[in-house]
């Protein structure tokens, strides 16, 4: 049986058209980039909307130093097949400066510690659009936020101030010190991104497909026990499971389900059925009701 992608093919199109406007509106646009499943979407539809010519911004990854390894690896091998520029800020710095505080215990991360380096990055750089992957079904602040979205000369976004959108007629003015962030596939759910994905047979990091992990549980959920970085307390029993990421972000705050699923096509399977969010396993977004509407307010992608 022949699958539908008329809606896949209109959400192409509308990210397309979006990459076009940053491209026509903007002077210094940049597109994050952190290896997982939406940012390489993201880079395969900058090719798609300016080629035959280069992808004419760079990437750029605000690196916590706490990432999967499976995930930096394809991070680097990507950039250099596509011949992209890549931009690597590291949160290390941050912390070495005195700019951020490491955080200690049992859900201590360098999440939130990002938004530090990325706000300088864009600084550095005078960067006036920065392209990201987030998706309205991700998280109820993110679902507020517009497609072409305003930041303040302090990073910061208030999202009782914001543009309305009309049909397509996108507004990138903006004064001088403002940004704004992008996020061409706003509209897409998981399950269209893994479709996207499916189509375009699009390669991606094997953390995404069920394989033989060392992990311990902890409040319900599963974490890897393959690094020093994720805090584990001694009673804390390390077993071997099989398991996949269903999202990418530090290992320290990022759980695994488990999961037979080694296809892509096994993943569309899988999240067809799913009745939890993708999010629902990320600690960072359980620290309170709103954590992601702070972490956004303070300058966060």
């Amino acid at each position: 049986m022949k699958k539908d992608t008329s809606n896949i093919n209109s959400l192409e199109n509308e990210a397309i058209y979006i990459m076009r406007e940053v491209a026509a509106q903007f002077e210094r646009p940049v597109l994050l980039f952190s290896g997982g499943k939406d940012s390489i979407t993201l880079v395969r539809l900058a090719v798609k909307a300016f080629y035959p010519a280069k992808v004419p911004f760079p990437l750029m990854h605000i690196d916590t130093g706490h990432n999967f390894p499976e995930t930096i690896e394809f991070r680097d091998r990507l950039v250099e097949e596509l011949g992209l520029e890549l931009i690597v800020r590291n949160v290390q710095d941050s912390i070495d400066e005195g700019k951020v505080k490491e955080e200690t215990g049992r859900y201590a991360s360098r999440n939130q510690l990002q938004t530090t380096t990325l706000l300088d990055a864009i600084e550095e750089f005078k960067f006036d659009a920065c392209i990201g992957g987030a998706r309205r079904d991700e998280e109820k602040a993110r679902a507020k936020e517009r497609i072409f979205s305003v930041r303040d000369d302090f990073g910061q976004w208030d999202e009782k101030n914001q543009r309305p959108e009309l049909f397509d007629m996108l507004n990138g003015q903006i004064d001088l010190g403002q940004n704004v962030r992008v996020f061409p596939i706003s509209n897409w759910t998981e399950l269209d991104v893994w479709s996207y994905i499916e189509k375009e047979k699009i390669e991606i990091p094997s953390i995404y497909f069920a394989h033989k992990r060392k992990v311990f549980l902890r409040d319900g959920m599963i974490w890897s026990a393959d690094d020093e970085v994720v805090y584990r307390d001694d009673h804390e029993e390390v077993v071997e499971e099989l398991v996949r990421f269903r999202t990418v972000g530090d290992m320290s705050c990022t759980a695994a389900v488990l999961s037979e699923a080694t296809t892509i096509s096994k993943v569309v399977e899988e999240i067809r059925e799913s009745t939890i969010s993708e999010r629902g396993a990320r600690i960072d977004d359980k620290r309170s009701e709103a954590a992601m509407e702070k972490r956004k307010q303070q300058g966060y992608f």
